[in-house]
């Protein structure tokens, strides 16, 4: 029969040094609660039958030792965040269950300042009174997009339920059957509008419409013709969608406004010189320019006449998650003074990341200052020295073989489908594991990598791994026996 007289009150428990520091650590309620239940795990582990291997200690001493064994690592696992940090080494830039796009020094240096000081968030220093937060970012967004005025909610989802209840609600909006997209968790297009309140109204068929459908659809329930940007697929073949230009014209002579959902946040495409991205031209990059040019812009969008449109922040931009939207100032200002902006209007915080991010873009930075454009703008023979640094040092360790071979990254966030950029790849094996277990294992390090498996072998790409990193992923590595 064990016995449980061995094992030491709370009281008893709680005066040792160990479990003082504990307590200064993670706080008074957390220990005790931590206590009872390693407390309660001894018990059960000493009236096991027969008992668990170090189950029954023979002293009140080692009853105490082993309960605080178990405390610190207890108390660990329940503070430890969710949220951690991973070396994406998948080649995939926007990557969407990997938190999408890194910020910027600039912009996690204006959280930071933003985040621990007062801001002038809604109040107008000039005037000595109150402002509106709605107005932030907006210069620079008309500076680098060509529109009259833009507003800023938390993602593009919410950008375009807006959108739509402040000038569609109650009336028809015009759609392609083509475009009625389903984007990332389930969320699709229709149901999207149907809880703006407006109605949708669809034309043309899957891989066919044409201007003539939409100006065949228009009757006096008309409220908007609405662009979707099939983002995150492509349909080829017998195929025909009307330009923007035609659009336009369709939407002027019924004076109807056209707008646009068009996602990805693309800018690089649009801007206007190789001084935009410190001295970089598209074509220095091999596919980048494909990719930029064959992803619609928003500049090319706003120059040929659409009314209103919105984008994400955290895609192409290389920004904090926000709905973007831009245009026409009348419109802009029905979208602003909607009720639903106030639901879905950013924070403090989104707003210094978001201009700080715009700033970079507009001083000509990007290409140093954005990690997103850092990644896309990486050239093979660039991400290939990394590689063979990293396949020196694991060769060494005689634990790994290693070859460096083409591959392809992808931007990734539900962007560009189809078009992808050329890289070289690490690609390792164990002598120890199979690839299975050796993917596992850079899962379970700290910090995890993450990477993918391709023909039996764990490949990295190092276009997705930030520089100052790579000591860390080799070291990681290096330590998986």
């Amino acid at each position: 029969m064990p016995d449980y007289r061995l094992i030491p009150s709370i009281e008893q428990l709680r005066q040792r040094p160990g479990v003082q520091a504990l307590v200064r650590q993670f706080g008074h309620s957390a220990v005790v609660e931590a206590l009872r239940a390693e407390t309660d795990a001894l018990r059960q582990r000493m009236g096991a039958s027969p008992p668990e291997s170090g189950g029954a200690p023979a002293t009140p001493e080692a009853a105490a030792d082993a309960i605080e064994a178990g405390l610190a690592a207890r108390l660990h696992g329940l503070f430890q965040p969710s949220l951690c940090r991973v070396i994406n080494a998948t080649g995939v830039i926007v990557h969407t269950n990997l938190g999408r796009a890194p910020l910027s020094p600039a912009a996690l240096a204006a959280v930071a300042d933003a985040g621990q000081r007062y801001v002038t968030l809604e109040y107008d220093v000039e005037r000595g009174e109150r402002g509106s937060r709605d107005q932030h970012a907006e210069q620079l967004l008309c500076r680098l997009t060509g529109a009259e005025s833009a507003v800023v909610v938390n993602n593009c989802a919410a950008a375009t339920m807006l959108m739509l209840a402040a000038l569609g609600s109650g009336r028809e909006v015009i759609v392609s059957r083509g475009e009625l997209v389903e984007i990332g968790g389930g969320f699709r297009v229709p149901e999207v509008m149907a809880q703006s309140g407006a109605i949708l109204r669809e034309v043309g068929t899957t891989n066919r419409t044409r201007a003539s459908d939409y100006a065949a659809a228009i009757s006096g329930r008309t409220a908007l013709i609405l662009r979707v940007h099939r983002s995150n697929f492509t349909i080829e073949g017998f195929t025909e969608q009307p330009s923007l230009e035609e659009l336009v014209a369709v939407g002027r002579e019924r004076q109807i406004t056209v707008a646009e959902d068009l996602g990805s946040g693309n800018i690089l495409g649009g801007l206007a010189a190789a001084t935009d991205l410190g001295g970089l031209r598209l074509d220095d990059v091999p596919g980048l320019e494909a990719l930029v040019r064959g992803e619609p812009t928003v500049q090319a969008s706003i120059s040929a006449g659409i009314g209103v449109l919105c984008f994400s922040g955290d895609k192409l931009l290389g920004g904090p998650q926000a709905g973007i939207i831009v245009g026409r100032r009348d419109l802009v200002q029905l979208i602003r003074r909607h009720p639903l902006m106030r639901a879905l209007r950013v924070d403090k915080l989104t707003y210094a990341a978001l201009g700080a991010t715009l700033t970079e873009y507009a001083a000509g930075r990007a290409r140093e200052g954005v990690p997103v454009v850092v990644m896309l703008t990486r050239t093979p023979e660039e991400i290939e020295a990394r590689a063979r640094r990293v396949a020196d040092a694991l060769r060494a360790s005689g634990n790994y073989d290693t070859e460096i071979v083409d591959g392809r990254s992808t931007v990734g966030g539900g962007t560009t489908p189809g078009l992808t950029l050329p890289t070289r790849l690490l690609a390792i094996t164990h002598r120890l594991r199979s690839p299975d277990s050796l993917e596992s294992a850079l899962r379970q390090l700290d910090p995890p990598i993450i990477g993918r498996i391709d023909q039996e072998r764990v490949v990295l790409d190092l276009r997705t791994v930030f520089e100052d990193e790579d000591e860390t992923l080799t070291a990681g590595l290096l330590s998986i026996r």
